[in-house]
């Protein structure tokens, strides 16, 4: 029975710590999956959840470290009658979110581990349901564990572990994710991950006579009637689907990928940093003449956008796109994307706009 405690002990310890590093390093992400549950409880359980969504940033960062802290006190056996019971009732909260996703289809990724690992919404419920059973070990156990370390020192370690991992999210909402686990990390080729790695097959279950039949093609054999089609090799699937740019003219999503544009992200502009956009003109001013074509990318209404436009004298071309795509793109409200013909060559917190120099270096 040791055995079993200390395995689920170590297992638990190492996956809060390792869940929590990944929300760390992308609070900013956290909170947008946040909003989404606070929105959807809002709407189908009491709309007092939408008071929420205005901190959904702070619950983000909170929960994330807090995760880290207790994986933390979980593996150096400190205060562990607390400890568990904060683990069951956080494990117990998230239980429930992954099966309300799961069964009513509401939010298809729980964000459990950030972009890194993606899990649907069944297999994050299936792990959270394995954590409840090794959490309740450690709940019902909890007696038979003794720190080699005193009560002071083992709080130390727990402070200090929180205090670090709430600096680190700080610093990653004020600048980037320290590990860019998204499809438009710097060096990916947009183009290309908008296309399959091979091609894509399917399984077409088709119905005949009350008896199922199962085809690689679809049948051209008539008498048959559709029921279902399987994707045989998802890891093929593009990694961008949703990447679509247009302005009252038309489509630009496939002009976005030709030459080299400087895009300065801003999906709304009634909560985007205002004073940044001086430094961000300069860096315009300072790339004329050269290969950069610098453009907006927005999800704010055009007459919004006009009069906002005006107000920080922002005079490049701007177009549309939807607004948690520009979200995925870049954590920052603005935000800065240099693509030199559909690749990523680098990405700007609006708190680290770079100099033209240093731009025109990414180009050659």
């Amino acid at each position: 029975m040791r055995i079993v405690i200390n395995t689920a002990r170590w297992i638990v310890g190492l996956l809060f710590i390792f869940s929590g590093i990944i929300k760390v390093n992308d609070p900013v992400g956290t909170s947008i999956k946040m909003q989404e549950y606070f929105e959807v409880f809002s709407t189908d359980i009491a709309g007092f959840f939408h008071v929420f969504v205005p901190y959904s940033l702070t619950f983000a960062v909170f929960l994330s470290v807090l995760e880290v802290a207790l994986g933390f006190a979980v593996l150096i056996n400190y205060h562990m009658r607390l400890t568990t019971r904060i683990l069951l009732i956080i494990i117990v909260f998230f239980t429930f979110l992954t099966f309300y996703s799961a069964y009513f289809n509401k939010v298809t990724d729980c964000g459990c581990f950030g972009d890194a690992i993606k899990l649907t919404p069944w297999e994050s419920f299936s792990k959270d349901v394995v954590l409840i059973i090794l959490i309740g070990i450690l709940f019902f156990h909890w007696k038979k564990f003794k720190s080699p370390l005193n009560f002071k020192t083992g709080t130390v370690i727990v402070a200090t572990v929180f205090a670090i991992n709430t600096f680190l999210a700080i610093y990653a909402i004020d600048h980037l994710p320290f590990v860019d686990f998204r499809a438009y990390k710097i060096g990916a080729n947009l183009p290309k991950s908008m296309e399959p790695s091979e091609k894509l097959r399917y399984q077409y279950i088709m119905t005949k006579d009350g008896k199922e039949h199962k085809f690689d093609q679809y049948p051209s054999e008539g008498g048959y009637e559709y029921k279902d089609m399987i994707l045989l090799n998802p890891e093929a699937s593009p990694k961008i689907t949703d990447y679509n740019i247009w302005n009252d003219e038309g489509d630009f999503t496939q002009k976005s990928f030709e030459g080299v544009k400087l895009i300065i992200i801003t999906y709304d502009v009634k909560k985007s940093d205002v004073k940044s956009f001086e430094t961000i003109n300069k860096l315009i001013a300072g790339l004329e003449n050269s290969v950069v074509d610098p453009v907006v990318f927005t999800a704010t209404g055009s007459e919004t956008f006009e009069k906002f436009r005006h107000e920080v004298q922002l005079g490049v071309p701007y177009y549309f796109a939807d607004a948690t795509v520009l979200k995925t793109i870049i954590r920052s409200n603005p935000g800065l994307v240099l693509l030199d013909n559909g690749v990523v060559k680098g990405k700007w917190h609006y708190n680290d706009v770079p100099e033209a120099e240093d731009v025109l270096k990414l180009t050659k």
